[in-house]
């Protein structure tokens, strides 16, 4: 008890100390707490939907990862319905007809489809929609002109019963009026949904009137899902081999399955990202306490003499670091509160929409919230709290400070430089590695080496480094640049531990500036050798249906068009295996619009009949020498029997590893029902008409606001935009680790001016300013944030350059060091210790000076 009520004290005798190290433990619980709570509760949207729209039992086609994309969903025959029906146990029977591969556009030529990459789907209307949506305005579709709405997509665009909707799908495109409005009970995550009657659904969406998507089966009342599942499979004998047969409970784990592969991406890497923020605060409560050790060591002095032991001074400060855990966590959690639902609200703003009121905090959330933030703030204050057991209490009440240990100075800088020259040697051998599969253990071992050893090694660093951006930055102030250098460097370990806390943050922010940069170089390297074709035509919700591809067609001005498309197929080779592969298939000048090497034999001649093409990789693998014959069956077609007329370079990152075929091989295997729709369509303008040529392009496809004509230089801001978004998204998650990183410049700045009250009030006495004093505290932070930003962008650069040089075999090829983003943060670092230093500057500044001198 005694122990609690000193360690009590001590934290309300310094809570002004202990509020950063508390805000970082806040933070650190409240990221890690509120990605719980941000995926529970959409795992718990999704179950709910699932639940809600999931038949007893439902009979739809096996699904065939390597059906061919033809914009057609797997469909089973509309003769089956009738067997279903006599099975015993099945109630009813609603046969569904469903397609997640349209688009939708207004009167006005505006998308309605989602832009969150969620589906715009279209379904037959019939009672078993009942249970997942209610029609809140108008009424039930009753012919082929008329759709109801999802009640979101309706909001978000301004629509309303009586408006007209164009829907774009394979079989054709068709124009509908919307005479209801339909609103889920549970929440819709993101898709645009239209609602048809039957036989139009039928028509439009699979093409004819002889197929559906699939049956939902009702159980008879006293009949299990199972039981009707068993009879169902029974009464269908060998054909029911031909469906998949699921029960409710079934349907909805498989359904979870496929999303929940997305979802756990995403909660790892938000959990990866608060690690980084957990890592950084230990930093800062290291610190915090090992400041606060100092600055008692006469009172540890006093409570040896009277009797405590090692043991006692011990717990006495880790009970300090349980109390900090303990108020850090507990707002923490209410934190992750807080920022789960401001990551619901900006998930809403991207389109996919997240009710607050569904918001799911599972039992074990504030326990693993709590146990986090405790065990991390006890480990970080066990060196701190184990060195103030150490002091002898003759040398405490001689105010000795903590002891200082050459020897384990020595051996700290030997252990790093060692540590960090493995982690270098890792990086240039994962740089050097042939394969990215070999590399990648390499690098992931190298970064983890050279953060830790710098991070050991950063007190005998700060001495060097500092000096050096001393004499740079701060010789220019004259005596008081001279006393803020030496104020940085009068405790190098300490100086060392708050620059490593930024630099760990920053450190990963210039590998990612430099992989993302050297992305973005690299493919524009390749567009500049590779494209030909003056521009590319693609959708951005998927593959073009056949009437897009026919409006490109349409245009004036083109010297010739070249379709890409994909068949999938299943390949024999040589050396006994067999392969699902996608075959590029194209015409004759897909040569010319993209220009492909060959190591053997002559591009040219793959397009010929029964020809093909193998990537020179893949030939060496599978022992594949040029004139082989390979067999190879296109799923849904016979088989054919195709020679290898010429192997392609690997030494290049468009369409790497691709193997190609002739679109008249494909089409003369492949049945018309069976022909996958076009990826995107390449277009050569015809010489010097370029400008006409765009604008007849855009002005075929202007019916189709989600087809897009690009030119090169379009194309490349393109990939631009792409990464830069994806940076950004990442540079947004990592502010978090530099904000607690920032937190820890400011508490190590306030609590060395504590320490250095009576130095301060010496310093006012013989004529130092308050001016000078707050430019002083100023100064030093601005040289620890940088000398935290050189050790991080250097580190971070090195992890960036050995990924490209990794990554160089799959493409990325191109080094490109964003010396504009790497200059820019370092400045900024130099502001953020400027802004760091300004509560700690404007406190001392305040200082009584006759109060100053007195401290003892």
């Amino acid at each position: 008890m005694t122990v609690l009520k000193t360690s009590l004290r001590n934290v309300l005798a310094h809570k002004g100390r202990m509020a950063l190290s508390a805000v970082a433990v806040l933070l650190s619980v409240a990221f890690v707490c509120g990605t719980l709570v941000f995926t529970d509760t959409m795992n718990a949207t999704f179950d709910k939907l699932f639940a809600s729209t999931a038949a007893d039992v439902s009979v739809s086609p096996k699904k065939d990862d390597d059906a061919q994309e033809t914009g057609r969903p797997e469909t089973v025959p509309a003769s089956l319905a009738s067997r279903l029906t006599e099975v015993t146990g099945v109630a009813k029977v609603e046969p569904h007809a469903t397609s997640r591969q349209i688009t939708a556009a207004d009167a006005k030529n505006k998308s309605i489809s989602p832009e969150s990459g969620a589906p715009t789907v279209g379904t037959n209307w019939d009672e078993s929609q009942k249970k997942s949506v209610d029609i809140t305005s108008g009424h039930e579709p009753h012919g082929p002109g008329e759709t109801v709405l999802d009640a979101d997509t309706a909001a978000k665009h301004g629509l309303k019963p009586g408006d007209r909707v164009r829907v774009m799908a394979a079989p054709g495109d068709f124009s509908v009026t919307i005479v209801g409005i339909a609103t889920y009970k549970t929440t819709n995550p993101g898709a645009a949904v239209l609602y048809f009657d039957t036989p139009t659904a039928q028509a439009r969406l699979l093409g004819g009137d002889s197929a559906y998507s699939g049956y939902g089966l009702t159980a008879a009342p006293g009949v299990s899902d199972e039981q009707l599942k068993r009879n169902v499979t029974a009464a269908l004998g060998k054909d029911g081999a031909d469906y998949a047969i699921r029960t409710a409970a079934e349907s909805k784990a498989e359904n979870k399955k496929d999303i929940g592969s997305v979802l756990d991406v995403m909660k790892y890497a938000l959990l990866g990202f608060a690690g980084i923020a957990v890592l950084v605060g230990v930093f800062l409560i290291v610190n915090t306490f090992s400041m606060l050790v100092a600055q008692r060591t006469r009172e540890i002095g006093l409570m040896r003499a009277i009797g405590s032991s090692r043991s006692q001074v011990l717990r006495s400060v880790l009970v300090e670091a349980v109390l900090l855990g303990v108020v850090g966590s507990v707002l923490g959690i209410g934190g992750g509160i807080a920022l789960a639902v401001g990551l619901m609200e900006l998930m809403g703003s991207t389109g996919m929409n997240l009710d607050t009121s569904e918001l799911t905090v599972k039992a074990t959330t504030p326990v693993v919230g709590l146990v986090l933030g405790v065990v991390v703030t006890v480990l970080a204050a066990f060196l701190p709290a184990r060195r103030a057991g150490k002091i002898s209490p003759i040398a405490a009440l001689r105010d000795a400070g903590t002891p200082a240990d050459g020897k384990a100075g020595k051996v700290r800088a030997v252990v790093g430089l060692v540590v960090s020259a493995a982690g270098g040697a890792a990086l240039l051998a994962a740089a050097n590695a042939d394969t990215p599969s070999a590399g990648s253990g390499l690098l992931g071992l190298g970064v983890l080496l050279t953060l830790v050893g710098l991070v050991v090694v950063g007190p005998l660093l700060a001495g060097f480094v500092v000096r050096v951006l001393s004499a740079v930055v701060l010789r220019a102030f004259g005596p008081v640049g001279r006393l803020a250098e030496r104020n940085a460097l009068r405790n190098p370990r300490r100086t060392g531990a708050t620059a490593s806390a930024l630099m760990i943050g920053l450190a990963l922010v210039a590998a990612l500036s430099v992989v993302g940069s050297s992305m973005v170089a690299s493919a524009t390297d390749q567009l500049d050798k590779s494209v030909g074709a003056d521009f590319i035509v693609q959708s951005d919700n998927g593959p073009l249906t056949p009437a897009q591809s026919k409006a490109v067609r349409r245009a004036s001005g083109i010297a010739h068009f070249t379709t890409i498309t994909t068949v999938k197929a299943r390949l024999a080779l040589p050396d006994g295996t067999s392969v699902t592969q996608g075959l590029n298939a194209s015409e004759p000048t897909y040569g010319d619009d993209l220009r492909t090497e060959t190591v053997q034999g002559t591009f040219a001649d793959a397009w010929g009949k029964d020809a093909m093409t193998v990537p020179e990789g893949f030939a060496k693998d599978h022992g594949i020498k040029l004139g082989d014959r390979l067999t190879v069956t296109m799923t849904g077609a016979r088989e054919a029997r195709l020679q290898v007329k010429a192997i392609t370079s690997d030494d290049t990152s468009i369409n790497k590893g691709g193997m190609f075929i002739g679109l008249d091989t494909a089409r003369q295997y492949l049945p018309a029902d069976k022909m996958p729709l076009d990826m995107l369509i390449l277009a050569k303008a015809t010489d010097g008409h370029a400008k006409d040529a765009a604008a007849s392009l855009k002005a075929a496809v202007a019916d189709y606001p989600q087809v897009k004509v690009r030119d090169q230089a379009d194309y490349k801001k393109l990939i631009q935009d792409q990464v830069g978004q994806l940076l950004n998204m990442i540079y947004g998650l990592l502010a978090l680790a530099i904000i607690v990183a920032v937190l820890g410049v400011v508490n190590t700045l306030a609590l060395s001016v504590v320490e250095r009250t009576r130095e301060i009030g010496l310093l006012r006495a013989i004529g130092l300013s308050r001016r000078q004093l707050r430019r002083m505290i100023r100064l030093e932070s601005v040289v620890i944030a940088l000398f935290g930003a050189l050790l991080g962008l250097g580190l971070g650069m090195a992890w960036g350059t050995t990924s490209q040089s990794l990554l160089a075999t799959q493409g990325l090829g191109v080094l490109d060091i964003p010396w504009p983003t790497i200059i820019t943060v370092f400045l900024g670092s130099a502001v953020v210790g400027l802004l760091s230093a300004l509560i700690p500057a404007f406190r001392a500044g305040r200082m009584n000076v006759l109060k100053a001198i007195a401290t003892d």
